[in-house]
């Protein structure tokens, strides 16, 4: 069944913050210093200009006010452009800190977790929201730090300059707070659902690109483009709600921004008649509440930005949620693997494990044999913690395996599909995956061990570049397997794992795994029965049950299931010939 990831709580996303800017003071303390002095530099030129309108008026000379005028500008402008540089430095880095928390965080997914999340969600928190929130770190943490500051200094120098102005002018931005309460006791839970929504389109549109021969083929176009566009409705109706909240934050925005110094300049001109303040003193207070306006758009336009960006970083955040419960998972007590009162079923299906009970006693080579769609491979996978049973459960050591953290995983239990992926990098990366302190000698024995002697022809050898070297499925496939040499786990769980090999690459890799397997748990999910002769037990499955579980000459004998499978096996002649290297199986 598949199913989002979690997404982080306010809280969690606060502290994750405090947590990115605390990795980096020095950085921003400069970042907020510098942006304080030019914004207090930004205040000189209006309070200098309402003293050259108050000198002019008097008769006065301006010569010294005006130099002192252009050296304040000079300063704001250097002060500005050392600002905007330490802020990007500052933020870059915190940027690059969030992608590697972030890889870290994805590494880190329980298997069962990976195995039933949306390919979308995940995409698009990797890419989408990790861009929304670095650009959002880059540019709204010194914007929002300058325009707070200069907001501040504004009010103050309008009270300074004149108290009753000034009142005027704050009771006037009260429209500003009723919008802005208004719009952000709605956006976080619009925000989140829009990046809900962009995360089931990203996971449709890829299913569907992934499988567009099958749908064409099947004739499904009409049902996936009906499901394709419902998506669309909800991602579109999900925009268009982010959308009408914009629309009533902006305007009232706008129309509350322009009172403060209309206001201030109807009462100005009253208190003038009056001889009750100067010419320079509305002018100055009218000035500040004109530059006013600047900061406060711009905390408004980032305050919008950061409800995005903060759905966006919870998203990312949530990815610590299974991280942490994993965390938490005790370490395996022995090597002993059980199932007990197993029922498993895919999302809307039936189950297709029914009740299932077994013991793998360590060191012990069992064979899983059945008709197809007996529930072998679905069985393997609840054996791997690819899969979490709908009942029942499944233990490594007394622990669940589905709640084992990857790497306890990876030290206990492998499965090995004939389904496998080739990573962008060089050879000797992609096989470093499972032990990154293995030297290039032990990578040599692990290749030599599944007969991957083609590593010779490359011209870098384990340095050749995977993704610009021809690597065939059979070639990827050793590379797998040469992979489960090199992380040495207590059980090896292999479906069909030659199967991608040609038969005499499959003869010679399965001699070699043999070997290397020796004294090891291993699990065959055996489609081709002569691996279940030499294993020690033979489980056999049916309708997705455990019908009969023995050796194999006892199960002969015994004239079941495994007895009917066996005869008509060796009724074909193509798996006859395929299995004439008898005695030497996987397992």
């Amino acid at each position: 069944m598949t199913r989002d990831l979690p997404v982080a709580g306010r809280r969690q996303v606060r502290r994750a913050a405090l947590r990115l800017v605390g990795r980096d003071v020095p950085g921003f303390t400069a970042t907020l210093l510098l942006n304080s002095l030019a914004a207090a530099a930004a205040l000189v030129s209006p309070w200098l200009l309402g003293r050259i309108i108050d000198s002019i008026s008097a008769g006065g000379t301006v010569d010294l006010l005006a130099a002192i005028a252009v050296g304040a500008a000079l300063a704001q402008l250097v002060l500005s452009r050392y600002a905007e540089k330490t802020g990007t430095r500052f933020s870059e880095r915190v940027q690059e800190r969030i992608r590697a928390e972030l890889l870290d965080r994805v590494l880190a997914l329980p298997a069962a977790t990976v195995q039933h999340i949306r390919t979308g969600d995940l995409t698009a928190r990797g890419t989408t929201d990790v861009a929304v929130v670095g650009s959002t770190l880059r540019d709204a943490a010194p914007a929002i730090l300058v325009s707070s500051l200069q907001a501040l200094f504004l009010i103050v120098a309008v009270f300074l300059v004149d108290p009753v102005l000034g009142a005027c002018g704050l009771v006037a931005l009260a429209g500003i707070v009723a919008a802005s309460r208004w719009y952000l006791r709605r956006a976080r839970s619009a925000y989140l659902e829009e990046g809900s929504a962009r995360s089931e389109l990203a996971e449709h549109l890829a299913a569907n690109a992934a499988g567009a021969r099958t749908i064409e083929a099947l004739g499904l176009q009409a049902k996936c483009t009906r499901a394709v566009e419902r998506v669309i409705g909800r991602s579109r109706a999900a925009q268009l709600r982010t959308l009408f909240l914009r629309s009533v934050l902006w305007p009232s925005v706008e129309i509350s921004s322009l009172l403060p110094p209309v206001l201030v300049l109807l009462l100005g001109g009253v208190l003038l008649d009056r001889g009750q303040v100067t010419l320079g003193a509305v002018v100055t207070c009218v000035l500040y509440l004109r530059q006013l306006g600047q900061p406060i758009e711009t905390i408004l336009i980032w305050l919008e930005q950061l409800q995005s960006s903060g759905a966006s970083f919870a998203r990312i955040e949530g990815l610590a949620t299974p991280a942490r419960e994993e965390a938490a998972a005790a370490a395996p007590q022995g090597d002993r693997i059980e199932a007990r009162g197993v029922h498993f079923a895919y999302e809307g299906g039936d189950d297709v494990v029914t009740g299932v009970d077994l013991t793998v006693r360590p060191g012990e080579r069992l064979a899983v044999v059945g008709p197809s769609g007996a529930g072998k491979s679905t069985l393997g996978k609840l054996l791997a913690g690819i899969d979490r049973p709908r009942l029942g459960t499944v233990t490594v050591g007394s622990v669940p395996v589905a709640d084992l953290s990857p790497a306890q995983l990876r030290e206990h239990v492998v499965l090995v599909t004939q389904e496998q992926h080739l990573f962008l990098g060089t050879v000797r990366d992609n096989l470093l995956l499972a032990d990154p302190t293995a030297g290039d000698d032990r990578l040599d024995k692990a290749l030599a061990a599944v007969g991957a002697d083609w590593i010779g022809s490359l011209d870098d050898e384990l340095g050749s570049q995977s993704s610009g070297t021809i690597l065939g499925p059979d070639r990827v496939q050793q590379l797998a397997l040469a992979r489960v040499i090199l992380a040495d786990p207590h059980t090896v769980i292999l479906d069909e794992a030659t199967a991608m090999l040609d038969p005499r690459t499959a003869r010679r890799a399965e001699r070699s795994l043999a070997a290397v397997l020796e004294g090891r748990t291993v699990i065959a999910i055996a489609h081709r029965l002569h691996t279940a002769r030499d294993a020690d037990r033979v489980v056999v499955m049916d309708d997705g049950r455990v019908v009969e579980v023995g050796a194999h000459d006892e199960l002969v004998t015994a004239g079941g299931v495994y007895e009917a499978l066996w005869r008509s096996w060796r009724a074909d002649p193509v798996q006859t010939v395929r299995g004439t290297p008898a005695g030497t199986p996987p397992s």
